[in-house]
């Protein structure tokens, strides 16, 4: 009968890997019982890694050993009140301490090497039985996720498909509202409402687009949550402004995508540039303009108390 891990495949790797380290971890509890030994098998790494040189720290095992510097400490504990490991305190330095197997600890190593070549044969016959290189396959998933992060790559996908339910679509007289409550919404946060903003956003046809300017909305499930606008200047090439996008969408490249919108219509216009002013204070909004290819360039007066940094970039 097929377990929920075969119905949900790959997306539930992760807990059918740890059902597997469960039940590598029972297999091996019965090798080392069969092999009269009192070793535990969590234990392994950090015994075999002082077999290999004794001495060690508990820090330089954990990197050696590639877990966690709490979890070899636990390890090592458990070992010394076994009386497994000696811990060597340094003087002049109590933070740091040495460790070393103990006579008792090394008297488990002839045993334990003959364990070892009976495993390594039985695993190399067990690979030989199976399709595919487990060993190799989990190398290469590790470095993988070594490269980027599981969740950068979910995180990736999530941005994908939300901004898939993103639409870059032309202002009309429906959305004045909104393109006036979000770019309200962020000045008033920020910085106080100037007469030029109000012109603006009060009055937009009159101000942005009669004069030949663009405005540009994002919606998100059909709901308006982004705006930017374009505004000729007198040497042909267009101011980008009223950019905003409110915060409850923020994260789903939603102004990058209204950014990429508003330079591909200046382009369509024909313009050489495009423009705009911004303050330093708005480190995202920064990065964004940044991303998009704008450069820092020293313009004309601006009409913004707000404004103290100028941008642009070459279309």
């Amino acid at each position: 009968m097929p377990t929920i891990y075969d119905e949900l495949g790959r997306i539930a790797l992760g807990s059918r890997i740890r059902r597997l380290g469960d039940r590598m971890t029972d297999e091996n509890s019965a090798v080392y019982a069969l092999y009269g030994s009192t070793l535990e098998p969590r234990w392994f790494p950090v015994f075999y890694a002082l077999m290999q040189q004794d001495g060690q720290t508990t820090t330089g095992l954990a990197e050696r050993i590639g877990q966690t510097h709490a979890s070899v400490s636990q390890v090592v504990k458990e070992m010394q009140r076994n009386g497994l490991v000696t811990v060597i305190k340094q003087p002049g330095d109590a933070r740091c301490s040495h460790l070393s197997l103990t006579d008792a600890g090394r008297a488990l190593i002839p045993a334990l090497n003959e364990q070892l070549t009976d495993l390594d044969a039985a695993m190399q016959k067990l690979q030989a039985e199976s399709q595919y290189n487990l060993l190799e396959a989990l190398t290469e998933f590790e470095f993988l996720l070594d490269q980027r992060s599981l969740r950068d790559r979910i995180q990736a996908e999530r941005k994908q498909r939300e901004g898939e339910q993103v639409e870059i679509v032309e202002y009309t007289p429906a959305y004045h509202d909104a393109f006036r409550q979000l770019n309200y919404a962020w000045i008033e946060q920020y910085f106080t409402v100037e007469a030029e903003d109000r012109k603006a956003l009060d009055f937009p046809d009159e101000k942005i687009l009669k004069p030949g300017g663009q405005i540009l909305m994002a919606l998100y499930q059909g709901e308006p949550v982004g705006t930017c606008a374009l505004i000729p200047m007198p040497n042909g090439e267009y101011e980008l402004a009223k950019m905003a996008v409110s915060p409850t969408v923020q994260g789903r490249s939603i102004g990058y995508r209204l950014g990429m919108a508003a330079l591909q219509r200046a382009r369509d216009l024909g313009a050489p540039g495009v423009y705009l002013e911004s303050n330093t204070k708005l480190t995202p909004a920064i990065n964004l303009y940044h991303k998009l290819g704008f450069k820092k360039v020293v313009g004309p007066p601006s009409p913004y108390e707000r404004s103290n940094i100028q941008m642009r970039v070459d279309l």
